[in-house]
This record gives structure tokens, sequence and C-alpha cells, in this order.
């Protein structure tokens, strides 16, 4: 699972470090940026749908990568 914020569709509100300071920070004019290359960690799959449904803006998406396991 990936993260990333639409940065034109983000106002700013923060709602995302706050919930999930682990896959999002604040940048210097207090927008929301992804962490690293916004690779969701193990066990965090829910914090990160919780923070895409609080963002006002809906500026957070999810993309779900299906795994080669050959």
């Amino acid at each position: 699972m990936n993260v990333r914020i639409e940065s034109q569709r983000c106002h700013g509100h923060g709602r995302c470090y706050d919930l999930a300071p682990g896959l999002f920070a604040e940048d210097d004019e207090g927008y929301g940026q992804v962490i690293a290359d916004g690779v969701v960690p193990p066990g965090k799959e829910q914090t990160a749908r919780l923070t895409m449904a609080n963002c006002p803006e809906r500026a957070i998406d999810i993309s779900e990568e299906a795994r080669d396991d050959r």
C-alpha cells in the first residue's frame, strides 16, 4: 500500500500528520507531505485509511499494489 498527497487539493488543515505522524509530516508552510517514499508499513494500513477519510479536501490517495509472489 502507498499513500500520496495531491498538493493542489491540500489546504493545510494538518489532519494527516496529526493522525499519522509516521506517514505524514508538515512542510515549512503547514501543508501535509508524505514521509519517505509513501510506502505504508505493515500494520499501519488502517491508519492510512483513517487519515484519507479524515482529509476535508480528499487530497490523500491510497493505492493498493498487487504483489507478484512468483
